[in-house]
């Protein structure tokens, strides 16, 4: 095989040559060779490593196991002449002094602020205020012209929460809800917004769900005893609504199941006082607290009153009518001498304690007080601390 039809032949090693005739053999080349010699020459083709001229092997850094880097030390920083050093001597343990500053130059009055002195004139620090007179004399901004708002029409109409009250189709309160959940309809287009008016004699209509939502409400009628307050709980005493439990209800034929549920809304149209018994309504229906406390309410209250004391000569017309509380006239009352201890009142109005305030004006002091009637629903004989839901066929 010749050497064009071998593929390997310049990668192989070239063979040795045969033996020439005798020379003078030159002397080997010594192991210390200088770095200037010339390496041998590897044949074409060779794979070798490559090494430093000097023959050593380059060496991996690596510490000691357990030790570190030796490292080089550093050179201490020098500071250039203009910064000062203001660290503490370590052999005398003071600082070097700072040299002087500069001294500046006062700086001159500013014309065009009348009230700031030259800095020369004033101690450094010290600032100086304006006097009254000076601050009077202060320049101001002149006063921007007040912006002309054109009046426009006074709104027309009639609140519709207003219309729908007055109508008896539920309360202001019910209303604004319905109102804004959608479910009034004036004139056949449905109304949203809070504050609209409409009309005094539009037709209004409401949605199913609120007639629904109006079916819930409940009004329930209770014989409030002593100890109990009629609305919010004052200091050791108990509101009332906590009485209205399943086992305190008098069940009548046609009473719906009572429910947990039935007491959400529930408050008192009316108040009692806590030292005061009788009749109590509480409700969920804004029309049955429109028509018993509502501004217009023209509802009845009938009491048994007991006093004490002696009345004055013609106390019991100044009851009827003659007497005023906060300033105002009471309206017209009906009041009756049972016997030397028991009166007999008929309100229209309900101001706070008034029955105790009207005696104490014509010298008795009420011991007892018992309300028996609020409009067309008497007291009857439900028992002391228990309560019954208004029938379908009572009306206040």
């Amino acid at each position: 095989m010749t050497q064009s039809d071998d593929p390997w032949a310049k990668w192989r090693q070239p063979a040795e040559p045969a033996a020439a005739p005798a020379a003078k053999a030159e002397p080997a080349p010594s192991a210390k060779a200088t770095a200037g010699d010339a390496a041998p020459l590897k044949p074409e083709g060779t794979l070798g490593v490559i090494k430093p001229a000097d023959g050593a092997t380059p060496s991996r850094k690596r510490p000691v196991r357990g030790g570190a880097l030796t490292r080089k030390p550093r050179e201490p920083k020098v500071l250039p002449p203009s910064t000062v050093d203001t660290r503490k001597s370590a052999k005398t343990g003071e600082r070097p002094a700072r040299p002087a500053r500069p001294e500046r130059s006062p700086r001159p009055a500013d014309a065009a602020n009348p009230w700031r002195q030259a800095s020369g004139d004033r101690p450094r620090g010290e600032t100086r205020r304006p006097s009254v007179g000076e601050r009077s004399e202060r320049p101001r901004p002149p006063a921007k012209p007040p912006v002309a708002v054109a009046a426009g029409p006074a709104p027309s109409g009639v609140r519709l929460s207003k219309v729908m009250s007055e109508r008896g189709l539920c309360s202001r309160r019910e209303a604004d809800l319905w109102i804004e959940r959608g479910w009034v309809f004036v004139d056949g287009v449905q109304v949203s917004e809070l504050g609209s008016r409409i009309e005094p004699d539009a037709r209004i209509e409401v949605s199913t769900e609120a007639k629904k939502d109006q079916a819930k409400a409940v009004t329930i009628l209770l014989h409030k005893p002593v100890g109990y307050v009629s609305g919010q709980p004052e200091p050791g005493c108990t509101p009332a609504v906590t009485l209205i439990t399943a086992e305190a209800q008098l069940v009548q034929s046609g009473d719906p199941e009572f429910k947990p549920w039935m007491l959400r809304g529930l408050a008192p149209a009316g108040r009692l006082d806590v030292d005061s018994t009788g009749l109590l309504v509480l409700t969920s229906d804004g029309r049955v607290a429109k028509r018993l406390i509502g501004e217009d309410s023209d509802a009845e209250k009938e009491y048994l009153v007991r006093v004490s004391g002696q009345m004055i000569d013609g106390g019991l017309e100044l009851l009827r009518h003659g007497l005023e509380l906060d300033g105002k006239a009471l309206k017209p009352a009906w009041v009756k001498q049972l016997n030397e201890d028991q009166l007999h009142f008929i309100l229209k109005e309900g101001k706070k304690r008034q029955i105790r305030r009207m005696c104490e004006l014509v010298g008795l002091k009420v011991i007892g007080l018992k309300r028996v009637r609020i409009g067309r629903i008497r007291l009857g004989d439900l028992p002391m601390g228990q309560w019954r839901f208004l029938r379908a066929d009572e009306a206040f």
